[in-house]
């Protein structure tokens, strides 16, 4: 087993964990369950909170012991989460399940960014993190593409079978988890203690301007394409597509995703970073709020155009990320990152749920296309202003 190797075991992990069988059911089998609209947002905000609440402290626990251990032990809470939400049927007990599920992304949020960037820089192939990361998302969009018609397909037989099939999937991640190298760029490592984790948080958050707009921006853009994820089940049964094809539409939506983030690199060549900012921010405000007016097949255009910017996103802002941060609290900054994403989720989902079910799903999208627009803008406008500084 070498670091090297570790690339293209991320690579799997990556495809494996993005392989959501379950993805383009999920809200149709919560409804099928008597759930409503509010109740199911309440259940992914859960979700969200506890992946919050966790992130922090499991990016630190990460940093101090490893994120090889980190990752294992979120693969293996990855399993039984979804093993009990396969054998739910009430609200609680599926918010259990999403407890547990929380637990699982908060131990692998950060640590598998981490892992990849440092074994990358211990093979002295730092300068293709962009590419590489872009390539992870994008192995991983196209493996929620292929699920994604594949779990629609079960979902013809019954709802349940796609969440049978995830069990199976995640356990597969466990062994793979085991067999990673743990990279040695640094000797230095966090102190095991609360004021260590305040140091960072506070190094993230307050001392470093650069850092924090940044993690406001990724916050900003995150809770804009988390929602556009969770509510496009619900569009497609606005505008009439039939159930069959859920999971083909799904599956044009992370290919399209995909695509744009294995592509990163390219336009990055051409773009600078402030403008690549700029153009994400604006990008995705505008196609909420022009989702929020328009007829079903220029409505699915707005749809394909968030996730193009979500794809485009996410090894944009990581690479700028790792590049301000040093390989011994990396994992605890990506931590932070993610808390901000997962904790405005958790506040914004139950929100644009309930304005959805008690007025429309329109007014939903045009209040989070004005309100992320202004916020990632201003976001993006300070970042400028530091860069010429």
């Amino acid at each position: 087993m070498s670091v090297q190797a570790n690339i293209w075991k991320l690579y799997v992990i990556k495809g494996l964990r993005w392989f959501q069988l379950v993805m383009p059911i999920v809200i149709i089998f919560f409804q099928d369950n008597e759930l409503s609209l509010f109740e199911i947002m309440i259940i992914q905000a859960t979700y969200s909170a506890t992946v919050a609440v966790m992130e922090i402290p499991s990016g630190f626990l990460a940093d101090v012991f490893g994120r090889r251990k980190s990752l294992i032990l979120g693969s293996i809470f990855s399993f039984i989460g979804f093993s009990v939400i396969s054998l739910s049927f009430g609200f609680w007990e599926f918010i259990s399940a999403q407890l547990i599920l929380g637990l699982a992304q908060s131990f692998i949020s950060g640590s598998d960014t981490a892992l990849l960037y440092d074994s990358l820089v211990e093979t002295k192939q730092k300068d293709k993190y962009t590419k590489i990361e872009g390539r992870t998302y994008g192995i991983g969009n196209f493996s929620e593409a292929i699920a994604g018609v594949l779990g629609g397909l079960l979902a013809g037989i019954s709802l349940r079978y796609p969440w049978y099939a995830q069990v199976a999937v995640a356990f597969t991640i466990i062994p793979i988890s085991f067999s990673l190298v743990e990279p040695n760029v640094t000797e230095e490592k966090l102190k095991k203690s609360m004021k260590s984790v305040w140091n960072v948080v506070k190094f993230s958050l307050f001392e470093n301007k650069w850092l924090k707009w940044l993690i406001l921006l990724s916050s900003f853009i995150g809770i804009a394409t988390l929602s556009a994820a969770w509510f496009a089940q619900p569009y497609f049964t606005s505008i009439e597509i039939p159930l069959k094809w859920f999971g083909v539409a799904w599956a044009f939506l992370n290919l399209s995703a995909g695509f744009s983030s294995m592509n990163t690199y390219r336009l990055h060549k051409k773009v600078s970073s402030n403008n690549l900012l700029f153009l994400l921010s604006g990008g995705i405000a505008l196609s909420f709020v022009c989702l929020s007016f328009t007829n079903a097949y220029l409505g699915m255009f707005c749809l394909f155009s968030i996730f193009i910017f979500r794809g485009l996103a996410t090894p944009t802002i990581n690479n700028l990320i790792n590049e301000s941060t040093k390989s011994e609290k990396r994992a605890t900054v990506l931590s932070i990152k993610s808390f901000c994403i997962r904790i405005g989720f958790a506040i914004t989902a139950p929100i644009l749920g309930w304005i959805a079910d008690n007025y429309s799903l329109d007014n939903s999208f045009f209040i989070l296309g004005i309100t992320i627009g202004i916020c990632s803008m201003l976001a993006s406008y300070f970042l400028y202003q530091l860069s010429k500084n």
